[in-house]
């Protein structure tokens, strides 16, 4: 049987900010807006060629979590420099390239603060 993990939400302060910060300078796909009432709102956003999406919203928990305290949210990529280079050019505040023996990686957070790693995979040893 597979197991996929398939949807992660993030909890945020403010539903359209964060939509356009993960769709216009992120470049997620947007995959779902509704409304469903006044107390539920599901938004679902796609990094493009994921199959793990992102959903934001209004009464997507349980009991309340704090906008900005997700972190170690991790995209691969396959070129870290090309990663770096288009977020930066879409506006998002990201660290600079940083390599480790198990990657290169750039960091950013969205406007709540929930954090995000970017990761190119290196071969061991080469």
């Amino acid at each position: 049987m597979d197991w996929k993990l398939e949807l992660v939400a993030i909890p945020v302060s403010d539903i359209d900010r964060a939509k356009a910060f993960y769709a216009d300078k992120v470049g997620f796909n947007l995959d779902h807006d509704h409304k469903i009432s006044d107390d539920l709102r599901f938004v679902q956003l796609t990094p493009t060629g994921s199959g793990c999406s992102i959903a934001i919203g209004k009464g997507l928990f349980d009991k309340p979590v704090e906008p900005g305290s997700v972190q170690g949210m991790q995209i691969v990529v396959a070129d870290i420099e090309a990663a770096h280079a288009e977020l930066t050019e879409r506006g998002v505040d990201v660290s600079d390239v940083q390599d480790f023996p198990w990657g290169r990686f750039v960091f950013f957070a969205d406007p709540d603060g929930n954090g995000w790693a970017v990761q190119q995979l290196v071969t061991p040893g080469g």
